[in-house]
């Protein structure tokens, strides 16, 4: 199964399920994001699912740390709850630097997932296969009515950033809502999952997005804020809201403009 990979991740795959195989509190080694859905590369991380007995998983979560360390060259590890899932803990290991995710689940949570996983070790494939074929696989993609609903308000925020003079912030904001929206909707346009700005430019659709990047100076925010807003209305037509938000775009229009000083 990592007989493809690139030597380093199969190094470390292969060390982490001969250490999990010896050790009873876990059941399965299961891996998602790109050995799932293609272009895995040697600059990928390693995206993994560590399935628990469900006796002991709470003695596993309070001992993730080190069983990350465990694996040897482990720099940095810390918990995502900033990514909404508290149960992942993010890894980079060295000296030859290379960042993986580690989630710890127990099987009865394999019932909802964006993605069906590949086994790649388990003390009972026919239960975790079975597990897999049961749950409810689908990406995460956005309705329009959810764009919709929050995209004026993103970009008015980094319009009147942009009238106050804080370029870096309206920078940021943009940035923020090519990766929320128009990232998303492009993906879309090309019946891709909606994957934020991720491979836009290996799938040969992000030339659409380069106006909308600004420079630090009140004309080239102005200018890649009006291109947000321009793409937005097109990549919008593309599947239209049940409702769209009175009044815009006219009422943002006059703070798009390049403020005087």
């Amino acid at each position: 199964m990592t007989s493809n990979l690139p030597s380093l991740h199969a190094t470390f795959l292969d060390a982490l399920i001969k250490k999990l195989a010896k050790d009873p509190r876990f059941d399965a080694v299961l891996a998602g994001g790109s050995m799932v859905h293609g272009g895995f590369d040697a600059f990928s991380d390693i995206d993994l699912v560590l399935v628990v007995r469900d006796d002991v998983y709470a003695q596993v979560m309070a001992e993730r740390g080190d069983i990350a360390r465990d694996q040897g060259g482990l720099l940095a590890a810390f918990t995502g709850e900033h990514v909404g899932e508290p149960r992942l803990l993010i890894c980079l290991y060295g000296p030859e630097l290379l960042h993986v995710d580690l989630k710890f689940v127990i099987l009865s949570d394999l019932t909802r997932l964006v993605e069906r996983p590949l086994i790649l070790w388990a003390r009972d494939a026919a239960a975790v296969s079975g597990a897999l074929d049961r749950a409810r696989i689908a990406w995460p993609d956005r309705a329009p009515q959810w764009f919709e609903d929050r995209a004026w308000t993103w970009l008015h925020y980094a319009a009147v950033k942009l009238q106050r003079g804080e370029l870096f912030e309206a920078i940021g904001t943009i940035a923020f809502f090519r990766d929320a929206v128009l990232g998303p909707m492009l993906h879309r346009r090309a019946g891709r999952p909606q994957r934020g700005v991720r491979k836009l430019e290996q799938a040969g659709i992000a030339q659409a997005l380069l106006p909308t990047v600004a420079t630090h100076g009140t004309q080239s925010v102005a200018a890649g804020l009006t291109h947000a807003m321009r793409l937005y209305l097109e990549l919008r037509a593309d599947q239209p809201p049940e409702t769209t938000i009175v009044g815009m775009p006219e009422l943002l229009l006059p703070l798009l403009e390049v403020p005087a000083r």
